[in-house]
């Protein structure tokens, strides 16, 4: 083991760190990864093992401080643009026959949607203005 040197060892660890990146989907594990092929580029140059770990932790904690917090806030935002029916939440559209909790049809969208009243204790008349607040299947919840 004392013929084979340091930056390998540190290839082996990137490689190492790749594997469980690959299986569990866990991003931390690539930073960690990226931090010992950083250790390995400093012990390729001559560094000692104070410094090569220097490196992996600075290298590694860098990424993951700052990568994982810009990841999370694209992970968490909706996207930009709507399609199929969560387009079509928060439209508006016109009561074609009378809606209330159990059912009546609209115009949404330039298509007649079987609908149903948020509230089961409202009516809503023929050329009514609603609001689609949700949708659940083919019907779309108004209010």
């Amino acid at each position: 083991m004392n013929d084979i040197d340091a930056w390998v060892w540190w290839l082996v660890a990137a490689a190492g760190l790749g594997i469980p990146l690959v299986v569990t989907a866990m991003p931390e594990f690539g930073m960690l990864a990226v931090g010992a092929a950083a250790a390995a580029v400093a012990s390729g140059f001559g560094a000692d093992v104070v410094v090569q770990v220097l490196v992996f932790v600075v290298v590694s904690v860098a990424l993951i401080a700052v990568v994982r917090p810009i990841a999370s806030r694209h992970r968490s935002q909706r996207p930009r643009l709507a399609t199929g029916t969560e387009a079509l939440k928060g439209r508006q559209a016109v009561v074609l026959e009378r809606v209330d909790g159990s059912g009546g049809r609209i115009k949404l969208a330039g298509e007649v949607w079987s609908a149903r009243a948020l509230d089961t204790g409202r009516v809503y008349e023929t050329g009514d203005e609603v609001d689609v607040v949700d949708i659940e299947g083919a019907t779309a919840i108004i209010m």
